[in-house]
């Protein structure tokens, strides 16, 4: 399966930026499989065999769900595209059910850029694009908005 931008490119259209969902959406599962393979260390530290019956339960169990953020974390970021190109901005979400959005760089009125602190450490982002008379649409957590919002705002 190809990337949703190379199949709906006009022809003398030519893909400026691409970026994606950013990495952070892996943060909960990271966290998960930390608490997992704690547990399971935890289970080894003591003989009495209820807790470590109990350690051991509660990290296979973490790791279920650590198993399952990281398959959707994954699965979002596969599904996920956001390109520039010389003649307008595609944001594709979604594999059987998609939503995109599509808007020509001459209706662009604005683009703004909202950046938490762990944002702007981990370099990650939302971007709000204002067209004109087309409304606006918030793209969420993406990786370097500001080199997206870049490639929009500079001809």
């Amino acid at each position: 399966m190809g990337r949703y931008i190379d199949e709906i490119l006009q022809p003398g259209e030519k893909v400026l930026y691409s970026t994606n969902a950013h990495w952070m959406f892996y943060l909960p599962a990271m966290a998960a499989w930390v608490a997992a393979i704690i547990l399971f260390f935890l289970s080894r530290t003591t003989t009495t065999e209820g807790i470590v019956l109990l350690c051991l339960s509660a990290s296979a169990v973490v790791a279920l769900v650590a198993l399952y953020w990281t398959a959707k974390a994954w699965f979002h970021r596969w599904t996920t595209e956001t390109d520039v190109t010389n003649l307008r901005i595609v944001h594709k979400t979604g594999f059987i059910t998609r939503k995109t959005f599509e808007m020509s760089l001459d209706k662009v009125e604005s683009v703004d850029v909202d950046q938490s602190i762990l944002g702007r450490i981990l370099n990650y982002g939302d971007v709000t694009v204002h067209g004109v008379g087309e409304g606006e649409e918030t793209i969420s957590a993406i990786a370097s908005p500001l080199k997206f919002r870049n490639s929009i705002t500079a001809r």
